[in-house]
């Protein structure tokens, strides 16, 4: 099997696994939430017990898979030399989010949903300000990967580096910062977070286009 392929294979699942991971998240950011808030006791429970922890598996697997063919895809783009500056803080938000898919939200999700022992208020703030987070990172994240190969005259085989990638990695470790030991702010509500991942969107490309 040549490097051709398994590229191709690697970006065609990279894609598949990405809208079931992000797919998930969007479903529970901006479906599940809110049924939760309105649910009857019996509902919540029902939920909580069965449909939750299905669609945990579908997203974490998601996110995981995700992860491991994006690793391929970057091995792809050293191979042949297209590093770029979208390619680089594309990866750094996939990788970011993939990390807080299993190290922050399911290891709190089991605790807010009653799998395993602790404080699930607390458990349950810490995933929705990971998942809200995530979700914030979604749209730019998605803008980055398409515009590494396909943005004309900022794609592939262009020069690597400089004050915009800098800036832009910078807000990425604030925002993850704060993901992990911060506060929800605009991104509290469905439409906060929404807007505000468009803003990104349009902030991380003048970051890299004009700095």
């Amino acid at each position: 099997m040549t490097i051709e392929t398994i590229n191709f294979i690697a970006r065609w699942g990279h894609v598949l696994f990405g809208i079931t991971w992000i797919g998930m998240l969007y479903y529970f950011n901006f479906v599940q939430g809110g049924y939760f808030k309105q649910a009857t006791p019996e509902g919540l429970a029902d939920a909580k017990q069965k449909l939750a922890p299905s669609a945990l598996w579908w997203f974490r697997w998601g996110a995981m898979f995700t992860f491991l063919t994006g690793i391929v895809l970057l091995g792809g783009v050293q191979h042949y030399g297209q590093m770029n500056n979208y390619i680089i803080i594309g990866s750094a938000m996939g990788i970011i989010m993939a990390a807080n898919v299993w190290m922050v939200i399911w290891p709190a999700q089991k605790i807010a949903l009653g799998m395993i022992e602790g404080d699930a208020p607390a458990a349950g703030a810490k995933a929705l300000l990971a998942s809200r987070t995530n979700t914030l990172l979604s749209a730019p994240m998605l803008f980055a990967m398409l515009a590494g190969p396909h943005y004309a005259g900022h794609g592939y085989g262009t020069a690597v580096g400089g004050t915009g990638l800098i800036a832009a990695l910078v807000v990425i470790g604030v925002l993850e910062a704060n993901a992990i030991k911060g506060r929800l702010g605009p991104i509290a509500s469905v439409r906060g977070v929404i807007v505000s991942s468009l803003v990104l969107t349009a902030v991380f490309a003048l970051m890299i286009n004009m700095l």
